[in-house]
């Protein structure tokens, strides 16, 4: 390897050209790339005798080339820095032709932006990746296309830059020739131009870790068979999933029962990769990618019963369940199973996952049951048959599968509005809904979800709800019995129940019926209905185990229980009363994370807080705070729960012993 430090004229004048490999990726500059360069040559613009500035490295290799050809080297780091500069270059080029400035349009040509004498491809001096090219070649031949793309983008910000700041367009173009520096490392016939690439990072945007393993894959396929293998399995994959790429990939390396972490998601693939046939590997990973597509848009999968399912499960929004569902959905496409048995793998997925989250409020747990969850029941059964979903559901009744009890006490106080909630809120009541069998169809989609008791209390609701007003809104207001379904949530908005009342007389939905004959909505109303759709939800989600099989983890209520101790993070701790319970919960987690406990008293100031003359009876705890003591050993255990939620503490590092 040679490094030497250089001016960017001496990088592009004469008869050369870089080459772009196939397996960098395409442009991705932004404008703040763009300002950042443009705020460099300004200040290079404006300083008497500036001295070079480094923009960073650009690291070619020979290519084998023809003597009398244009010389050849690929690109193989730079190529977001040296792109930018040539579209900059075209700007001013263009700029100058508008002014009458031929003579240095015609320089900035001839010499800078293609080799004049050459045809056909070797005109150009750069030549970007397959998705760039032919943008890129309608800008050096001053024929931009009138489609919007990054490209064009970068070219208008450079020309607004230039014609804002009436700059001398000859000084302009010296500064970027003579002032703007790169070191140039030129790899020898012996450097491995991978091993190169993987390891910097100058300027240029960080690489993903799907950038890096397209990049190993096409370092080892034939550089004659690239392009054709590009277009029909890498390109797809970059198409239909985007952003979400590298983490198709963990999926999908997670799928044979090894858990992968995401920072080893391209270490994991390359050894892989390394001990098999690469074109074969990347068709079976291109063809897993298209399942993967259709799980994060079910509207793209065209079979119907299908969809239907696939749609409910991504309204979980548990990815984790993702590798257990590519080794299904393969064994389905590949007619190992029917349809009717992968629609009930899909029902079970449903039905564990939804308790799984409702009774402990995350879904953290779920990656290590679904990535060795296939390898485990097909070890055992058969594809095709009973077996193995009968397999499939005793083995996920060993996984903290929780039973009716549990499920219908936390379903009652569970959190469904909100950040990553409101999903699986409309997915339980609509399928509430649903279980009524409309004769008629009806559009759910069109529907929101819609507080009875609303998130913002006018007094008429604080004299409705009562002396313990703050409480139950704390409490119940995302609650299940609180929540519907409607086409009316502009108008009714913080409506009195009344006047809610009437909205629903004229509703077609059987959950709004339920409002009919009601004549208050207090604490008690919304938890009768929780209670009544909770018992719904039970026969939509019937459990699929043996109730006498699996640890019940709580009875259905707390009242008349008497606390004795309270385990946390394996801290035991004597307690004499619910509100110990309550007071070692929070001391535990101020003493844990005070961030956390800043958030609780942020997002429950009804309970705990900094200001003592919130609460009607209070205890100071260790840090200086305050909590409420007016509270019931029901409410106590929902406020425990909600502050392990926020501080992101799982159900199994509390641990509550109680007679």
């Amino acid at each position: 390897m040679q490094a030497t430090e250089t001016k960017l004229q001496q990088i592009i004048e004469g008869t050369k050209q870089y080459l772009v490999p196939l397996f960098q990726r395409a442009y991705s500059w932004q404008k703040q790339e763009w300002q950042i360069l443009w705020d460099d040559l300004l200040e290079l613009y404006n300083t008497t005798n500036p001295r070079p500035h480094f923009m960073g490295t650009i690291v070619t290799m020979s290519t084998n080339s023809q003597p009398e050809g244009v010389s050849k080297y690929l690109l193989i780091d730079g190529q977001q820095r040296l792109t930018t500069v040539f579209i900059l270059l075209c700007a001013l080029r263009d700029i100058a032709t508008a002014k009458k400035e031929t003579e240095l349009a015609a320089e900035i040509t001839h010499t800078l932006l293609i080799n004049t004498y050459k045809k056909g491809s070797d005109k150009y001096k750069l030549i970007p990746t397959q998705v760039d090219r032919d943008k890129f070649q309608h800008l050096i031949d001053s024929k931009p296309k009138e489609n919007k793309n990054i490209l064009n983008e970068c070219y208008s910000f450079f020309q607004k830059k230039i014609n804002q700041k009436k700059c001398d367009l000859i000084q302009l173009k010296k500064v970027i020739c003579y002032n703007f520096s790169l070191v140039s490392l030129v790899l020898s016939g012996e450097d491995d131009p991978y091993l190169v690439f993987e390891s910097l990072n100058a300027k240029g945007r960080p690489l993903t870790q799907a950038d890096l393993i397209r990049n190993y894959f096409f370092m080892k396929i034939n550089p004659d068979e690239q392009e054709d293998i590009y277009q029909k399995y890498w390109k797809i994959m970059e198409d239909n999933l985007g952003d979400n790429l590298t983490e198709f990939i963990r999926h999908f390396l997670t799928k044979d029962g090894k858990e992968v972490r995401k920072n080893d998601v391209y270490f994991e693939i390359k050894e892989q990769i390394n001990n098999r046939d690469t074109i074969e590997y990347l068709k079976t990973l291109s063809l897993f990618s298209r399942y993967y597509a259709k799980f994060l848009d079910p509207s793209s999968e065209s079979q119907e019963n299908i969809r239907f399912h696939l749609k409910r499960l991504n309204q979980l929004e548990v990815l984790t369940i993702y590798p257990f569902l590519l080794n299904c959905y393969h064994d389905w496409a590949s007619h190992k199973i029917t349809e009717t048995d992968f629609i009930t793998i899909l029902q079970i997925c449903e039905n564990f996952v939804l308790r799984y989250i409702v009774c402990y409020f995350q879904s953290t747990g779920l990656n290590r049951i679904f990535s060795s969850l296939y390898a485990q029941v097909s070890k055992e059964s058969s594809l095709g048959s009973e077996t193995f979903i009968n397999k499939l559901k005793l083995v996920l009744q060993n996984q903290n599968y929780p039973k009716d009890a549990e499920f219908k006490a936390k379903l009652k106080e569970a959190k469904l509005y909100g950040n990553n909630r409101s999903k699986k809120g409309r997915l339980i009541l609509e399928s509430i809904e649903q279980f009524f069998n409309h004769k008629e169809k009806i559009q759910l989609e069109s529907l929101s979800l819609e507080h009875i008791m609303p998130q913002k209390l006018s007094l008429w609701w604080r004299e409705h709800l009562g002396e313990d007003c703050a409480i139950t809104h704390e409490l119940l207001l995302h609650s299940l019995g609180n929540l519907t379904l409607t086409g009316y949530n502009t108008e009714l908005s913080n409506d009195n129940f009344y006047r809610k009342q009437e909205y629903f007389k004229h509703s077609n939905l059987e959950l709004n019926k339920y409002f009919i004959n009601q004549q208050a909505w207090c604490r008690e109303d919304i938890e009768a209905r929780a209670d009544y759709l909770a018992d719904i939800a039970l026969k939509i989600w019937s459990y699929f185990g043996d109730e006498n099989a699996v640890y019940q983890r709580e009875s259905n209520g707390m009242t008349g229980m008497k606390p004795l101790s309270l385990t946390i993070f394996g801290e035991k701790y004597s307690v004499k009363s619910w509100r110990d319970v309550l007071e070692t919960t929070l001391n535990q987690i101020a003493a844990l994370d005070e961030d956390a406990f800043e958030r609780i008293t942020q997002q429950i100031p009804s309970f705990v807080s900094w200001e003592k003359q919130k609460f009607t009876q209070t205890r100071q705890l260790k840090n200086g705070a305050f909590m409420e003591l007016h509270l019931s050993a029901k409410d106590v255990y929902r406020v425990c729960k909600r502050a392990l939620e926020i501080a992101e503490i799982s159900l199994d590092d509390w641990e509550l012993e109680y007679v």
